[in-house]
């Protein structure tokens, strides 16, 4: 992990930074025109042989004059190289074509973050999602998913599937070793877990736990997959205490779900599971920890996700210092029996008992 006690730059390279930073959002949306208007991937065809201006102009439709004033950006962004009379694809330049990941975090920043994080300050000071209204009327942006707009809908899901579905696979033989017969999934989303839970044991039964919007959701796609009669819905908020927790399951998973919340809120949330679960069950978190990543791209990506808690999420809540997150558990009154870091895309999975 990178020291972060030193400072990399000396003050020539400071400032060349600085620039960087100062036009950063035009580079974002030069790179995502070069990819979304098919000029990255004219050059891709050719590979090394490369294209001029015309050539490109011809194959994807765009003027000599758009090619070039982009392309242009791109030489100075890395993102191609410059052979006279001709432009190559650099290696930049082909993870933003072809690299599953690039292309779900640049979708995401697009067409969820970027309008809103005109709002940052704003949500700063009034630890409130202030950007959220670049979507929506709603206080958060869990309230709203079902009713984003299609490029918003589409880009969130895409997101958050990718990182969780790499993790998912690989996490089933160790929930179901002692054959649970009901699992709980708190913040269930769209019932992917449950779905794969279902398919994994045939025995298993499933409720997912989470915002009545999100439950109505969750079970279309049950009755889609033919998982009617074992994958039920717990429709609740779980902000309000109120609202007491079902009890009854072996297991108790909570997978990207803690990391939505104030450090105050997931406490509550994990005494009142500490409350509801029997002195036999286990409770699994999977989370992203940005401290607990392998290398410095995840790390500089969990931290750039977190200030979308902040302008468009709820306002208070982010991907957390591992040491920060398990000083909460352990208030909560749990120990952590396991902890298992690095798992697909850098998630870690805490296994919990209470105390």
């Amino acid at each position: 992990m990178t020291d972060y006690s030193v400072d990399p730059f000396n003050a020539l390279d400071a400032k060349t930074e600085a620039q960087k930073l100062a036009f950063a959002p035009i580079v974002f949306q030069t790179a995502k025109s070069l990819r979304d208007l098919g000029i990255l991937a004219a050059l891709d065809e050719v590979k090394k042989d490369g294209l001029d201006a015309v050539a490109i102009s011809e194959r994807t439709g765009i003027s000599e004059y758009g090619v070039k004033v982009l392309l242009d950006m791109g030489l100075s962004a890395h993102i191609v190289t410059w052979h006279a009379p001709k432009y190559r694809l650099a290696n930049l330049g082909h993870y933003l074509l072809h690299d599953g990941m690039t292309r779900a975090n640049v979708d995401f920043t697009a067409d969820v973050c970027y309008a809103a994080m005109m709002h940052l300050s704003q949500s700063i000071k009034e630890s409130k999602p202030a950007g959220l209204v670049e979507l929506g009327d709603w206080e958060t942006i869990y309230q709203g998913l079902s009713q984003l707009p299609v490029a918003a809908k589409e880009s969130w899901f895409n997101f958050d599937h990718f990182y969780s579905d790499r993790s998912f696979p690989l996490l089933l033989e160790r929930v179901f070793a002692k054959k649970p017969k009901h699992l709980f999934d708190i913040g269930g989303n769209t019932g992917k877990w449950a779905q794969q839970c279902c398919a994994y044991d045939p025995d298993v039964s499933v409720t997912i736990i989470d915002l009545p919007q999100q439950i109505e959701m969750a079970l279309i796609q049950a009755k889609e997959k033919g998982l009617a009669d074992r994958i039920s819905g717990v429709g609740t908020n779980l902000l309000d205490k109120s609202q007491a927790l079902p009890q009854g399951a072996d297991v108790w998973w909570m997978s990207q779900f803690l990391d939505c919340f104030s450090p105050m809120e997931i406490l509550s949330i994990l005494r009142r599971v500490r409350e509801a679960m029997s002195p036999d069950a286990v409770v699994y978190i999977l989370e992203l920890f940005w401290d607990a990543q392998r290398y410095e791209a995840a790390t500089y990506s969990l931290n750039a996700t977190s200030l979308y808690f902040t302008c468009l999420a709820n306002g208070n809540s982010r991907f957390y210092r591992s040491d920060d997150f398990l000083e909460i558990v352990k208030e909560a009154g749990f120990i952590v029996t396991e902890r298992e870091d690095n798992i697909g895309l850098g998630h870690t999975l805490l296994t919990l008992s209470a105390v």
